[in-house]
């Protein structure tokens, strides 16, 4: 390869919910099962999506705001329940997302998921959308004793593919993914397409680059360090 040539990471890393798959409707359907039972309507996709990528507690509290905290904390397990139930069935890969993988498979590039999803969870929708096979590693927030912004899933990851971290990138919608890719030496991607409250400030958050759409990331020469 010239010394000028661009080429792709050697190995990608990517957040789960708002970076590869729209999960929202599956957890908003959950969501709604779970006041559907306390005799509550529905509510609107978009008042719930921007919480997605903070997780199940961020999202019950968004739709229950008036219940303590410590009640809610016992909903956990519900809405897990629920969106189990929901899992694969309303969701969708972000557009883009299907091909941007395919054309890191076609250069050689490793890829695989570090969520903070119960991995259990997480191992249930790979077969939902073909990845069994395509998936190098997945790790959950519930694999190690720490997870993002902990850095450890992270340089877990990086270790069970044989791939140094500061050779993988890892792509996220959240503060939280950014901070876990700094502290664990790792070139990062914002992906701008994801899941954000109005107060987030992505520039804040100081990541390598900032990609608007999945398709972007289909030229070698988006990624951090292969310019």
């Amino acid at each position: 390869m010239a010394a000028d040539a661009v080429a792709y990471p050697k190995a990608v890393l990517f957040d789960l919910d708002g970076t590869l798959l729209d999960s929202a409707p599956d957890m908003v359907a959950a969501i709604d099962a779970m006041r559907a039972a306390r005799g509550q309507p529905p509510m609107p996709l978009e008042q719930l999506r921007p919480h997605v990528s903070k997780g199940a507690r961020a999202m019950v509290a968004a739709a229950f705001p008036d219940v303590p905290d410590d009640e809610r904390e016992r909903w956990i397990p519900e809405f897990l329940d629920c969106y189990q139930r929901a899992l694969g069935h309303h969701g969708t890969l972000f557009e883009g997302v299907d091909a941007m993988l395919e054309a890191l498979e076609n250069a050689g590039c490793t890829w695989g998921i570090v969520t903070n999803k119960p991995e259990y969870l997480a191992r249930q929708l790979m077969p939902v959308l073909g990845w069994e096979q395509r998936c190098a590693v997945l790790i959950g927030g519930d694999t190690l004793s720490a997870r993002k912004p902990d850095p450890l899933p992270l340089i877990v990851a990086a270790e069970r593919i044989g791939v140094a971290a500061e050779q993988c990138v890892y792509v996220g919608d959240d503060e939280r993914d950014i901070i876990a890719a700094r502290a664990a030496g790792m070139p990062s991607v914002v992906a701008l397409w994801g899941y954000r409250l109005d107060e987030d400030n992505p520039i804040a958050w100081q990541g390598d680059v900032m990609i608007d759409v999945p398709s972007q990331l289909i030229a070698a020469d988006a990624w951090p360090g292969t310019r």
